[in-house]
Parts: C-alpha cells; structure tokens; sequence
C-alpha cells in the first residue's frame, strides 16, 4: 500500500504534507512525499522562512518516483498545494504521465486555492487545477469556497450543492467530498462533511468546536486516501476520515495548542 502524495512541507506545525504524511503512515500506509515548498510555518504566522520549491526542482523529485517504479506500486495519487503556476504545470504533467503507466491509481485532487472567501493562490494555479488536474481526478475535496469558486455557483441547500459538484466535474465522472459545510439544514453548531458521488449525497455531521487549527483540510485528504489504499469503500473512507479528524480536534482543544495535535497526548505523569 503506497500513496504517492505531492504539496507543501512545513518545519512548524501540520498543513501539506506534514499533516498527512504522518497520517497515513500511522494507518498503515507507505507514503512517497513529494514537496512543493518548504517553509518554517504555515504563511499566517507573524514571520515565514524558506521558499516555494523551483520548478526545476520539483520536477526533478517527480522524475526520481518515476524512475524507482512508485507509480506502478502507488495505490492513490494525492496533490495539494502546489506553491506556483511552474510547478502546477509540471505536477499536472507527472499526473497524467502516472495516470497513462498504471491504469488502477485513483486520483485524489484537493485544489486548496482558498478559505473563507479569499483566494491566496495565483490564477495560473487555479487555471491548472480547473482545466487540468480536475478533469483526471477520481476524487477532490474542495472546502464549500473551493466549491463555489470552482463550479460558479453559489451553495446554499443540498439541491446547490449537488448542482455544483455535477458543474464541477463537468463530463468526467468526479466524485466530491465538500468540507467545511454550512447547509440551509445543518444542525445549529455542526459542521458537515458530504460526499457527493453519482448524484447522491452521504452527509458526516460534527460539532463546530471553538477553534481552527491549520490543516485540516490536508490531514481529510490524507486520511481519505489511506483509507482508499487500503481498499476501503469511498463512503467508509470519508466517514473513517471524519470521525479520526474530530478526534484530533478534540485532543487539540483538550492540549490547548495552536497547531492540531496530531500525537496522543502523553499519559499522566509524562512529559508533553
């Protein structure tokens, strides 16, 4: 069981890769983590060090899993942040080569080029991911922005949010997992999951805690996906992933952090 999963790397705290590497991994699952960028913290800190990755550079690595065979042994492929228009373009490129060699490689495209009604990627990655990327993927995992950003609708009830994940996959046979969901319907102070596949809606309700680590978004896919190589089914695997989510949040709201509290806390009397 191996995922090969490409987006950013963080030295401080878990978004990208490093919230789903980890993941994965304590489910059983080989990851191939390719980086995007590296940097000390996630960019809505105070300060932020390194860089996004050059694409030479990138493109490189992804030459290097072609050439130790991972794409004939990958399960899932899984892209995230991408960091620029260059390695957009050379990740898309790697995505359709991969797609072409192993023929059973489900494709999980999380576009993550906004949240909470701000766009923070340039618009040559979103051309990427709307024509490119999208129209290879099994899967994606839009946040209910990404969503309505991407389809051109506006979600308010379950009718506009299967409208808009059946604009969003347009002709290719693309199932949808909205997160961050605030139906007409939902339960006052829950937040939802949905997985839209052929047309039908599979609803994971949790309470909205009164905090919001980064990364969520990434540690879902990575944890969908584990669930995938693994051979769950796509239901299983969303429901899987939402209730080891909620569980984090609580540990994250019960240790007091800022980051997600990805590690169990330490039993008493040991040091954190």
């Amino acid at each position: 069981m191996l995922v090969i999963s490409i987006q950013s790397q963080v030295v401080h705290g878990h978004v990208g890769n490093s919230a789903a590497a980890y993941a994965m991994q304590a489910e059983g699952v080989n990851v191939a983590a390719v980086p995007t960028t590296l940097l000390s913290n996630h960019p809505r800190y105070p300060s932020l060090h390194g860089r996004v990755l050059e694409t030479e550079l990138v493109a490189d690595l992804l030459k290097g899993v072609e050439e130790r065979d991972l794409v004939d042994q990958a399960a899932v492929l899984v892209t995230g942040y991408l960091g620029s228009p260059g390695n957009a373009a050379v990740v898309a490129d790697f995505v359709e080569r991969a797609l072409t060699r192993n023929s059973k490689l489900v494709y999980l495209c999380d576009p993550v080029i906004g949240d909470d009604g701000r766009v923070y990627v340039a618009d040559g990655i979103r051309d990427v991911v709307r024509h490119r990327l999208l129209p290879a993927a099994n899967l994606t995992t839009p946040n209910q922005f990404e969503l309505e950003l991407l389809s051109g609708l506006t979600i308010a009830d379950t009718q506009s949010l299967r409208e808009a994940c059946v604009a969003l996959a347009g002709e290719a046979r693309i199932d949808v997992v909205a997160t961050g969901c605030a139906l007409a319907d939902t339960p006052g102070g829950q937040v939802e999951t949905i997985l839209c596949a052929d047309g039908q809606l599979s609803r994971f309700a949790t309470q909205r805690l009164p905090i919001r680590p980064y990364g969520t978004g990434d540690l879902l896919t990575g944890l969908i996906a584990a669930h995938l190589a693994k051979g769950k089914a796509m239901e299983a695997a969303v429901r899987l992933a939402v209730e080891t989510i909620f569980a984090v949040l609580l540990r994250t709201q019960a240790a007091g952090t800022a980051e997600m509290r990805l590690v169990p806390l330490p039993a008493a009397g040991c040091k954190p």
